[in-house]
């Protein structure tokens, strides 16, 4: 372990440690120092500090984040603090990204990566380190509590399939550290009010669970948003307990929904449904604890479902599942949509189209 120095932050950031004790009770660990520096070009602005979390464990987060160059300093989950890429350079921790009309946030913001998930508590000893940390790179670089934001606040998506238009909502990679009673620990005071982005039509809302978590009820949503646009509110529940298996339908994963708080111990049961955003499906028992893990949100969880078949000429739904093939409780899956049997137009049932129905 040692202090930081000149090698590792600009000399503003030396006069710091001279001038507060609190920064100089930081202390960096070099071991994961990125072979990746010497490539690194010098930033030409700082105006952001992005705060990442890693989605995965410090074991296997710091050796990637280090041999790809992906971020400035990484705290692991006892509060270590190590140093990827000379916070002077660019590192490449931000994607496709936008704020304020600028992209490419790599060119004008340091990356915090933290070891954990963006709907996990952070440790004690992690807040602590990232709060000290925090002060330091705002002194350095004269930023205020509003230029430290999440790394989903200034991550935005392309257009697609599913949503016509640029969008905010690509990522839910640190969303935690918007909500007031985290940032208070964090020593910080105020949030930025609302997505200026958004409120400049550049961009529209795809998630709103993520846009409350960001801006709080309703606040976000200043811009027209397309026709179909249906806000729906979800409360972001860190550490929530799981919730209550549904008698039927089914439960979306989301960011107060995971898998396991769906499911519960039936999570890798044969009769456990998992449908992807993408339109594919599978039961629990052909996916691995780190797939659970991984499912994207979006993806339908179906509860006591058996894979009844897919239609075919010689195999119409009434061959397949008999009498069940209208219940509202029989779901076909048609481009990508879960479709009850009661709602499903016969017409638009195309060969290939799997049923899935209620296990007796």
């Amino acid at each position: 372990m040692f202090h930081f120095n000149i090698k590792h932050l600009s000399l503003a950031a030396s006069v710091c440690l001279v001038a507060s004790s609190a920064c100089a009770a930081i202390k960096v660990n070099g071991s994961y120092f990125s072979p990746r520096n010497k490539e690194r070009e010098k930033r030409p602005a700082t105006t952001l500090l992005t705060l990442h979390t890693t989605e995965a464990p410090s074991v296997s987060a710091l050796r990637k984040l280090s041999e790809m160059g992906e971020c400035h300093y990484c705290i692991d989950e006892a509060g270590r603090v190590y140093s990827i890429i000379d916070p002077r350079r660019i590192a490449f921790h931000s994607g496709r990204s936008m704020w304020s009309g600028k992209q490419e946030a790599d060119n004008f913001a340091i990356g915090i990566e933290v070891c954990g998930y963006h709907n996990k508590p952070l440790s004690v000893a992690q807040t602590q380190s990232l709060k000290e940390l925090i002060a330091l790179i705002k002194t350095t670089y004269k930023l205020t509590d509003a230029q430290v934001v999440p790394h989903s606040q200034i991550a935005y998506g392309a257009p697609n399939k599913w949503q016509p238009r640029s969008h905010r909502g690509r990522k839910r990679c640190g969303m935690q550290f918007a909500m007031p009673s985290i940032r208070t620990k964090l020593g910080l005071k105020s949030r930025p009010p609302r997505d200026p982005d958004v409120v400049a039509k550049r961009l529209v809302i795809a998630d709103p669970a993520l846009a409350e978590v960001l801006y709080g009820k309703m606040s976000a949503f200043t811009a027209p948003q397309p026709k179909d646009y249906e806000p729906k509110s979800i409360s972001p529940m860190i550490g929530k307990k799981p919730s209550a298996r549904p008698s039927s339908g089914y439960q979306t994963i989301g960011v107060s929904n995971r898998a396991q708080d769906i499911a519960g111990k039936a999570v890798r049961s044969s009769t456990t449904l998992y449908v992807y955003p993408n339109g594919r499906y599978s039961t629990g028992n052909l996916l691995t604890s780190g797939a659970i893990l991984k499912l994207p949100y979006g993806t339908k969880v179906l509860l006591d479902y058996l894979v009844a078949g897919s239609v075919s000429s010689q195999r119409p739904p009434l061959l397949i599942c008999g009498s069940k093939w209208k219940l509202p409780s029989t779901y076909y899956l048609l481009n990508g949509a879960l479709i009850p049997g009661n709602m499903v137009d016969d017409s638009k049932i195309y060969t290939g189209t799997p049923i899935f129905v209620r296990k007796d």
